[in-house]
């Protein structure tokens, strides 16, 4: 997949594709729709499917003071759109100046003369412009005046009726519900990032961890979770990168045991004896065990992170991976 952040003096085999927009933050079962019904236009006109979104996450722009609330910050996204098999990632730059384009700049100088779009698929609810003039009524009179085509997706419901949404995705994290959010997101939910060097105290009670901080991301319910660690490892001799992943028990909080302040997720793998410091490091969290908790001492603090582990490999062993994943154990 080919990451483009511009739309001008596009080459002739960057235009002309069908086009996904949209912010796609979590990349959910409602997103996946939108660009699978793009990917399927693209087959029948035997053109290159694309996907429009923004960086940084429009909402971030208007309300700088908000708290973190990505699912996906880039890269993550980046890595689940290329996994749907999208041809071009346009990731256009949002400021209050590209705020300030009209509906009708947007289409004419984006859409026509930038991406020369054959087709473009939204969602239903999808706006766009300055004070979001451009609504889906808008859009389909563009696309007939301009000669392109589109194509409106109506929300995308689970078997108990509810809409697949970031919103609802979001909220169940929030509230210690991984499992549930992550039958919306159609994965497990993870976090990722560099392991920062810490202060090696889990080493000298038994349970050393790979230290990872939360940046953008939204903040989840803090406690301990069974989860999968996930490292680049070489695949075969031709250059190419699988993830393998290792079962484990992280603790996302504070720490209030020692004093702690700042957040962290503090990911222990099983079995794991290597030194990832400065790694790229995935971590899926799969279950929520129990909240954090301040301890009276480091052998109470031991005894319960044991019994964290246990009851960690357990779940664990319930949980196929996805996609033929591959799990050391």
């Amino acid at each position: 997949m080919r990451i483009l952040r511009h739309f001008t003096g596009l080459g002739a085999e960057d235009k002309g594709s069908v086009v996904a927009i949209g912010n796609f933050d979590g990349v959910h079962r409602g997103h996946r729709a939108v660009i699978d019904t793009a990917a399927r236009i693209a087959r029948e006109r035997s053109a290159a499917q694309s996907v429009l979104t923004f960086e940084p996450h429009p909402r971030s722009v208007f309300q700088p003071d908000i708290a973190p609330f990505r699912l996906t910050p880039f890269r993550s996204k980046a890595r689940q759109i290329e996994l749907l098999g999208v041809d071009i990632l346009f990731a256009l730059h949002f400021d209050m100046a590209f705020s300030r384009h009209s509906a009708e700049d947007f289409v004419s100088e984006i859409l026509v003369e930038g991406l020369a779009a054959s087709h473009v698929v939204v969602g239903d609810d999808f706006v766009f412009g300055n004070r979001r003039r451009g609504t889906p009524e808008f859009l389909a009179q563009e696309a007939k005046k301009h000669g392109f085509d589109v194509t409106f997706i109506e929300p995308v419901a689970g078997a108990d009726g509810v809409a697949y949404s970031s919103t609802r995705i979001r909220e169940l994290l929030a509230t210690g519900r991984p499992g549930d959010a992550a039958q919306l997101l159609g994965r497990f939910w993870e976090i990722e990032g560099r392991v920062e060097p810490g202060d090696k105290r889990g080493r000298t009670i038994g349970f050393p961890t790979a230290n990872l901080g939360l940046d953008d991301y939204l903040r989840p319910a803090t406690g301990v979770y069974a989860m999968r660690a996930g490292l680049d490892r070489p695949a075969g001799n031709g250059g190419d990168v699988e993830t393998v992943w290792f079962d484990g028990v992280a603790n996302l909080g504070r720490r209030p045991t020692f004093g702690g302040d700042d957040l962290l997720l503090e990911a222990h793998l099983f079995d794991f004896e290597e030194d990832i410091y400065g790694q790229h490091l995935r971590v899926a969290l799969i279950e929520y065990l129990r909240p954090e908790t301040r301890f009276d001492g480091i052998d109470a603090l031991k005894a319960q992170i044991a019994e964290d582990a246990t009851r960690a490999r357990e779940l664990l062993a319930t949980h196929a991976p996805a996609g033929g994943e591959r799990v050391e154990r």
